[in-house]
């Protein structure tokens, strides 16, 4: 049984608090007053690639390798995301992460299951993914399905198959996210409502960066997305990919509906130099991975760098937490985290004022990797 007191997230505000746990919070004691810690649901990261020095696409070692990297900077959960690869090889990943998810060790991120980024993209928008986009067909679905491990798809909703593709996934209950998409407003339109008929949910993969942007005469996907309130948007809240005054306009459209993500790849944590993506050759210099053509790849985030970026961004501490916790598990349709009461899982960090962090919980467990970055 583990006892802490300090500033307790609640969706009204911080509350002073003592908080008792095991593996799930038994206890919450309302105080008049507790230490400056503040203790608030752990980060959930739906899209991370890597870190370490470890990648999805290593196979089960790798993903635990990267689950235990993160868990340090406060991500308890997280989707272990794919890149486009040879068909084959994209399968063997998605086992590789089913058979982490069923088996969490100590000290690492708990693999909820795999998030597809490619091959279901367009050819022309490739960004930082290999050249091996394919079309959602019947027969791949059904494949990438079988797997077990799949929780969010990553398409361009203006590929052959998309829109019967979408209705599938949302009957499945599998999220669908357009990303490295060169789709019109009303194409993404289209598939917005098939996955909201099947009961689905859509959002907006690392939302602005790969996908056709907002103007007067064509919104593209960043308008249909920002026109509809239900859709969720992830970002990447590391000033490279986004622009923070970008951020502030996604926080007036979506501010309960954005979500935090790291879209990290393996060298985050990692000294500067050579690196791979996805076979690719990666550049890492001054806190970016680039490809030789210049193109970002990934990112070095971590997720509690990007709550004190949002933090820093103008965002209340308890906003930018909700951003990193709530949100995703609301996202996921989650019920047994993303707050901080009793019955909910004990994955917690406790934070100082700005968002450094001081400790992670995994289920209870202190995680003794955790340690402050600033």
């Amino acid at each position: 049984m583990t006892v802490v007191e300090g500033q307790i997230w609640t969706p009204l505000g911080w509350q002073a608090g003592r908080l008792t746990f095991e593996a799930t919070i038994t206890a919450f004691e309302a105080l008049p007053q507790a230490p400056d810690e503040w203790i608030a649901p752990g980060f959930i990261d739906v899209h991370v690639h890597g870190g370490g020095g470890a990648d999805v696409m290593d196979g089960p070692d790798g993903i635990r390798q990267m689950a235990r990297f993160h868990a340090g900077h406060g991500t308890t959960a997280l989707l272990a995301t794919t890149i486009t690869r040879p068909w084959e090889d994209v399968l063997q990943a998605l086992r590789a992460v089913r058979d982490v998810s069923r088996d969490q060790r100590s000290g690492e991120a708990q693999v909820l299951g795999a998030h597809l980024e490619g091959p279901f993209i367009n050819p022309g928008k490739l960004g930082a993914q290999p050249p091996f986009a394919l079309n959602p067909s019947a027969a791949r679905l059904q494949q990438v399905l079988e797997s077990g491990a799949l929780r969010v798809v990553t398409l361009a909703p203006e590929l052959p198959g998309a829109l019967a593709a979408s209705a599938v996934l949302a009957r499945s209950g599998v999220r669908v996210s357009f990303g490295h998409t060169l789709a019109t407003a009303a194409e993404a339109a289209e598939v917005i409502s098939a996955v909201q008929a099947a009961g689905g949910t859509v959002a907006g993969t690392h939302f602005f960066n790969a996908m056709t942007g907002f103007s007067g005469r064509e919104p593209g996907v960043v308008g249909a997305l920002l026109a509809r309130p239900d859709t969720f948007a992830e970002v990447i809240l590391d000033t490279h990919h986004v622009h923070l005054e970008s951020f502030r306009a996604l926080m007036q459209a979506k501010p309960h509906r954005t979500l935090l993500i790291t879209d990290a790849m393996r060298a985050a944590g990692m000294p500067d130099g050579r690196y791979e993506l996805g076979g690719q050759p990666v550049l890492v210099q001054a806190g970016q991975a680039r490809l030789p053509s210049g193109s970002l790849a990934g990112s070095l985030l971590t997720m509690d760098q990007a709550v004190r970026q949002a933090v820093r961004a103008g965002l209340s501490l308890h906003q930018a937490v909700s951003l990193a916790s709530v949100v995703p598990a609301q996202y996921l349709n989650l019920t047994d985290r993303g707050d901080v009461q009793p019955g909910q899982r004990a994955d917690l960090v406790i934070l100082g004022q700005q968002g450094e962090l001081h400790h992670v919980y995994l289920a209870g467990r202190l995680n003794l990797r955790s340690h402050t970055i600033t």
